[in-house]
């Protein structure tokens, strides 16, 4: 394999894609999806999410600022929602991070920034008085309450990059803390009634603990550790990530070909405990599965000064990089469940181990995704599962930079 022709074709195929999305007007998103998904303020389905890829593009002198002005602009049109249903993903807050990402001095799209944050932190108050409620009356948490796409996590992360040492920022982190405290019936804190799927469901008759990074414990996990890593903190922060750590401990898998945690744990699975079950549907993505987990765990095991957590997150993620069973799994190519996802996760992962142990497997995922991409053309143009998240994963690869601001925010990556 030729690493340096496999590196200058994943670049010239982000310029290809971020070039066929230069023109809103030309750009046709599928209509397919939720409403809020398709809204221009929505990043995983929406403009903002091209506007995101613009940006960065321009920001690694890969791409013109024309373009990312233009997109930014149909993002910020309409009405922006600043209600109970705006999140990191959609509505103000996303159009917040989009903004602060975008702005290259103090002074750039101040005002708009300035009035999205104040939406923002005024959202965040309200849903964690919402959930600081709902926990002192014993009650257990829907996946909305905390999870990184709806939730409570996806603004924490928003607080903690565009303003660390804010208050709110320790508030909504003490929410995390809170969440990680057992329930009066002794299960974790973020046991929801709910199925995975965010609804009651008579096949979940008494919920199930989410371990996935979109609507799980990981992305929580993530975010506790990475502010502990820019120094902000609060009472209890070490021990809730110890206690994460601890029940994804109790229930990692071991096979053959390596570690893996399912993607939740129903109430059967929490009183067994890890079985010798076969790894049949197992997929290595970024919202559940392997990769994601791997870096919430890395970044865990820097938190903590634990070499050892960290030798594991990366040698977990080594494994499955190597696990063709795991691999055959993916038949998706976007950030959320696909190959772009595995791939940048991986990214991660080896731009904070030791001398980049993920080098060559890591290559030889971008030149299967080029190759798949090539066969399989991508229709759609979303950011969360189409053609803009896959620009985005190959570009960061292309470059080997993600600076300032990352746009990985919204993973839960950096």
């Amino acid at each position: 394999m030729n690493i340096t022709t496999v590196t200058a074709q994943a670049h010239a195929m982000a310029r290809t894609i971020l070039n066929d999305l230069a023109a809103p007007d030309r750009v046709q998103f599928l209509p397919d999806k939720p409403a809020l998904r398709q809204r221009p303020s929505s990043m995983g389905g929406g403009a903002a999410g091209v506007a995101l890829a613009h940006v960065e593009a321009a920001r690694t002198g890969h791409g013109p600022w024309e373009r990312a002005h233009t997109w930014i602009t149909r993002a910020l049109t309409g009405p922006v929602n600043g209600s109970e249903t705006a999140t990191l993903w959609s509505g103000a807050p996303a159009l917040g991070l989009l903004t602060a990402i975008a702005a290259s001095s103090p002074t750039h799209l101040s005002r708009a920034r300035a009035r999205l944050d104040e939406v923002t932190t005024r959202l965040t108050l309200h849903r964690l008085a919402q959930a600081h409620t709902r926990i002192d009356q014993g009650q257990r948490p829907e996946l909305a309450d905390f999870d990184l796409i709806q939730g409570l996590v996806g603004l924490a992360s928003y607080h903690l990059h565009i303003h660390p040492e804010a208050t709110i920022t320790r508030q909504v982190l003490a929410y995390l803390v809170r969440i990680s405290l057992p329930l009066p019936d002794g299960k974790p804190g973020w046991w929801s009634d709910q199925s995975p799927h965010g609804s009651l469901d008579p096949a979940f008759p008494d919920g199930h603990l989410n371990l996935g990074v979109a609507h799980g414990i990981g992305a929580p996990l993530a975010v506790l550790s990475l502010a502990v890593l820019r120094g902000v903190t609060v009472s209890g922060h070490t021990d809730a990530i110890a206690r994460i750590c601890e029940v994804l401990d109790t229930y990692r898998h071991h096979s053959p070909s390596g570690v893996w945690w399912p993607y939740y744990l129903t109430p059967h699975r929490w009183e067994s405990g890890p079985t010798v079950e076969a790894f049949t549907k197992q997929r290595p993505s970024w919202c559940y599965g392997t990769p994601g987990l791997a870096r919430a765990q890395q970044l865990a095991g820097l938190a903590l000064n634990d070499p050892h957590r960290q030798a594991m997150a990366e040698q977990s993620m080594a494994d499955c990089l190597r696990d063709t069973f795991q691999l055959n799994t993916l038949d998706d190519l976007g950030l959320c469940h696909g190959w772009a996802g595995l791939m940048h996760c991986a990214w991660r992962i080896n731009n904070d181990a030791p001398g980049a142990p993920l080098a060559y497997a890591l290559d030889q995922i971008a030149a299967t995704l080029l190759e798949k991409l090539e066969h399989t053309p991508v229709l759609d143009p979303e950011f969360l599962d189409g053609r803009t998240g896959i620009a985005l994963a190959l570009l960061t690869y292309a470059t080997g930079t993600a600076p300032g601001l990352p746009w990985d925010v919204h993973l839960a990556l950096a």
